[in-house]
């Protein structure tokens, strides 16, 4: 019967990680990426006996084919440590597991909830689920997308992601990767800035955000 592997990079994330490391539970191997924690995240991804790596990098691609290469299963699940699988996808993913299928890779629908409690009403939809010799590599730094060889399907059920847990974080995680952000703008040759852009782009993200994707529906904190 063929087996999955779990990848999941974390940083300073000792509150969230052990429910993460529990939801994939089911999972035969579970491969922990450590980029750079000064808390207590590795210890307690190794006392759930999860395979931790010490990496320290900016790229998101080179931290999940840092994991694809140390995974040994034929299936690769990716999950982020503010993340959780629920029960039904679980079934989902050890039926395919099980059983075997003609695609390459899965779309997980995920649900975002803010602030721990508000649901967004956008479902997103991410490949996170692949056959290990159908993933070729990941591309790009920050916004990280994968190259697969074959189709992919789609699975019931959802990832439940607890991001921005508090405005600290949410403020924290913004400044951490602004920087980061900026520079890649730059290097692709994003136009330069003017005085008029601020706006538009202020404007044109709450648009998108609070009436396209119906964020008016979320609540307040």
């Amino acid at each position: 019967m063929s087996k999955i592997s779990t990848v999941i990079i974390a940083r300073n994330e000792e509150k969230m990680i052990e429910d993460a490391l529990d939801s994939v539970s089911f999972c035969d191997e579970i491969i922990v990426i450590d980029n750079n924690s000064t808390d207590n995240t590795k210890k307690i991804a190794e006392k759930k006996n999860a395979k931790v790596y010490d990496v320290n990098s900016n790229d998101f691609s080179f931290l999940r084919n840092y994991g694809l290469e140390k995974s040994s299963s034929e299936w690769i699940l990716y999950l982020d440590s503010d993340e959780r699988v629920s029960e039904q996808l679980q079934s989902s993913i050890k039926k395919v597991v099980s059983n075997g299928s003609e695609y390459s890779a899965f779309f997980l629908k995920r649900k975002n909830y803010y602030f721990g409690k508000n649901e967004w009403p956008q479902i997103e939809k991410l490949e996170r689920l692949f056959k290990k010799q159908n993933l070729k590599k990941w591309k790009g730094q920050l916004h990280e997308s994968p190259i697969i060889e074959g189709s992919i399907g789609e699975l019931d059920g959802y990832i439940f992601h607890f991001t921005h847990r508090d405005l600290d974080s949410m403020l924290n995680k913004t400044i951490e990767w602004s920087s980061t952000e900026a520079l890649l703008r730059y290097n692709s040759g994003h136009p330069q800035m003017t005085w008029w852009r601020f706006p538009r782009v202020m404007i044109t993200a709450f648009l998108s955000s609070y009436i396209k994707q119906q964020g008016f529906r979320a609540g307040a904190v």
